[in-house]
């Protein structure tokens, strides 16, 4: 039976292990002047080389050679997920204390020692603590955090870190070659992408691939998406710029096309992310899709969750840069201001005539509005009590907020007062403001500018407006309403 590739490429010596050199050099200095430790601790990912640093350490300690067949009597490795409990434990701190059989030391390497139980623990605490002069003892973890405090502070302690896309490529690239496997630089980036910084798995995958027939182009990266079941690189590009152009029907199309194909939409949204993380610099304002996308693959429906975080930050875009709006900054009225005469409002064009917004004026019915184009409509026409009840049945988060605002239509800008900081908050913020521009468009009136306003509408009145300028403000309120 044919070797595993991982097996075969594990390092033998601790010059030839990659991407761990900050660990490497550490322990050769500490070999080469005899400081030899009764305990390490090695720490990190899967995958990235804990078990093959331990084994050379173990034969690098007894100035043994090490080779994947090496089996030295005075090296014993302890699977510690199935010799977990106090028993397993008591019966090895028990043969600590026979002396090697010919090497200098005995070492024990225990892998996945975070699998030990509490009492375990306990059992093999004073022994580490305290082990006799010819024992050292080799603990490896992916769970460092699982170690009770008193066995980490016994050890000397070496984080492993993920290994590092260049790294991987070139040495998948490296055994690539002496296994006559032809693969292109896109198919050998997509498993170091997949791999997550373990080489075991980027091998492994690496060996997966060389048994799929291909002609003289080799393994490609159109390939590899296709095996591991990932969305064409072509598709990921195409889904970003439908949402930098505010395009959902196109974003919508191209999450049908992935779904008949059957990927997944947990992995078109790692695809996603990896993707935002390499070209958020250049654009910057998708940094908020990057945050939401990681709640993708923590949904229990992520499909329906990676289209609504696509849709969200599609929307459409603003008509008027709200944040930049004269009305943005509410400044508080000065104690000498409020001594002043109320300054006569200049005359203007009287606005065009608007139904009583009474209880007993009946709300018009909604224009029906189909999947064409709708046909842009004159302003004069615009209802405040349509919009309402638009956006009451297609966004109800909006609605709870808008309901409790007022409004003015002025030359050709829906003002909306929204009676306070909090209310105009959160209708300047992007996710409100972009479903009213939506909705307004929806209705036929897209060219519709918007503004928010942090307080009442000003009183009609000159003598209410006075009064209201001397107490602060206030809301004009219509007694036949009461």
């Amino acid at each position: 039976m044919a070797q595993a590739l991982y097996r075969k490429y594990r390092s033998k010596t601790l010059d030839e292990v990659v991407g761990q050199s900050h660990i490497t050099s550490l322990l050769k200095n500490a070999i080469s002047s005899g400081r030899i430790s009764h305990a390490y601790l090695l720490t990190g990912p899967r995958g990235v080389g804990k078990t093959s640093i331990a084994r050379i350490l173990a034969h690098e300690i007894n100035h043994l050679p090490y080779t994947e067949e090496s089996n030295h009597l005075d090296i014993i490795e302890i699977d510690a997920a199935s010799n977990n409990g106090v028993e397993d434990v008591r019966d090895l701190r028990d043969k600590v204390m026979v002396a090697p059989v010919s090497a200098a030391k005995k070492v024990y390497i225990i892998d996945e020692v975070h699998m030990l139980s509490k009492q375990a623990f306990n059992a093999l605490l004073k022994t580490l603590e305290e082990p006799p002069e010819h024992v050292v003892f080799i603990l490896a973890t992916t769970d460092v955090e699982k170690l009770p405090a008193t066995i980490i502070s016994r050890t000397q302690r070496y984080s492993f870190r993920p290994i590092n896309d260049q790294d991987m490529i070139s040495h998948l690239r490296t055994i690539a070659g002496k296994e006559k496997i032809v693969i292109d630089d896109a198919a050998l980036h997509i498993i170091a992408k997949r791999s997550d910084g373990s080489f075991r798995d980027s091998i492994s995958l690496l060996e997966q691939l060389s048994h799929i027939p291909t002609d003289k182009t080799g393994v490609t990266g159109e390939l590899v998406e296709s095996i591991l079941g990932m969305a064409p690189t072509s598709l990921i590009q195409s889904l970003f710029t439908a949402v930098s152009g505010h395009d959902l029907e196109t974003v919508v199309s191209l999450l049908s096309k992935a779904d008949q194909n059957g990927t997944s939409s947990v992995l078109i949204a790692a695809q996603l992310i990896d993707q935002l993380r390499q070209d958020i610099v250049k654009q910057p304002q998708l940094i908020q899709l990057l945050d939401d996308l990681l709640d993708v693959s923590r949904s229990s429906h992520p499909d329906i969750k990676l289209l609504t975080t696509l849709a969200r930050h599609t929307g459409t875009p603003p008509q008027k840069n709200i944040a930049l709006s004269h009305h943005t900054k509410t400044v508080a009225a000065r104690p000498a201001d409020l001594m002043k005469p109320p300054i006569k409002p200049v005359a203007q064009k009287p606005a065009p005539s608007r139904p009583s917004l009474s209880k007993e004026t009946p709300v018009a019915p909604l224009p029906v509005i189909s999947k064409a184009a709708v046909t842009p409509l004159d302003i004069g026409q615009f209802s405040w009590d349509n919009l309402i009840e638009y956006i009451r049945k297609n966004h109800v988060a909006v609605y709870s907020v808008l309901v409790k605002c007022k409004h003015e239509l002025t030359d050709g800008t829906l003002v909306i007062y929204t009676m306070n900081n909090f209310y105009k908050k959160k209708l300047d913020d992007t996710r409100y403001s972009s479903l009213i521009t939506a909705s307004l468009g929806e209705l036929g009136f897209k060219g519709l500018e918007m503004d928010t306003i942090a307080s009442a509408p000003a009183p009609k009145d000159s003598q209410a407006a006075a009064v209201a300028a001397i107490m602060g403000g206030g809301e004009e309120v219509s007694l036949e309403a009461l």
